[in-house]
C-alpha cells in the first residue's frame, strides 16, 4: 500500500485513499470530524500528514487526500503515537469492510493517473527543450 515516491526529496507525494463509513454512522462521523482532538491534529502535522482532507459522500464513500514526503514513514510515525491508538479505537465502529482492523491499516490507496501541475511542467520543459 505505498504511494509513488516523490521525484525529488523536496517534493511531496500526493496520496488518495478510500474507506466506507457505515450508513447509520455518517452524521456522527461528520460531527466528530468537525472538531478533531487538538492533540490528534498536532500529531498528524508532526508526523508529516500535510494538506490532509477527508471527503464523505452520501452513500458512505470516504475519500482521503494528503501530501507527505514519505507515506509509509508518516503512517508508521502516527501508529507509534498514543493519541492515534485512542482515535483509531474510537473511530473503528464507523467503518465497513475493515475486518476489525484500524482504519489506518485498511485504506485502499488509489493510484494517481493524472495531475495537472505535473503534466504542465513536463509540457513546459519539453517546449523549452525544443526551443519554442
Amino acid at each position: 500500500m505505498t504511494a509513488a515516491p516523490p521525484e525529488s526529496p523536496h517534493e511531496l507525494t500526493r496520496v488518495c485513499f478510500t474507506l466506507r463509513v457505515r450508513p447509520e454512522r455518517r452524521e456522527e462521523y461528520r460531527e466528530r470530524h468537525a472538531a478533531v482532538w487538538p492533540d490528534m491534529l498536532r500529531a498528524l502535522a508532526a508526523t508529516g500528514w500535510t494538506n490532509y482532507s477527508l471527503f464523505l459522500s452520501e452513500d458512505g464513500l470516504l475519500v482521503g487526500y494528503l501530501e507527505t514526503a514519505d507515506f509509509d514513514a508518516a503512517r508508521e510515525a502516527m501508529a507509534r503515537t498514543e493519541v492515534n491508538a485512542r482515535w483509531q479505537a474510537s473511530m473503528a465502529p464507523f467503518f465497513e469492510g475493515t475486518g476489525g482492523a484500524n482504519a489506518d491499516d485498511s485504506f485502499t490507496v488509489l493510484t494517481e493517473v493524472f495531475n495537472l501541475e505535473t503534466q504542465l511542467a513536463a509540457a513546459d520543459a519539453a517546449a523549452e527543450g525544443a526551443g519554442t
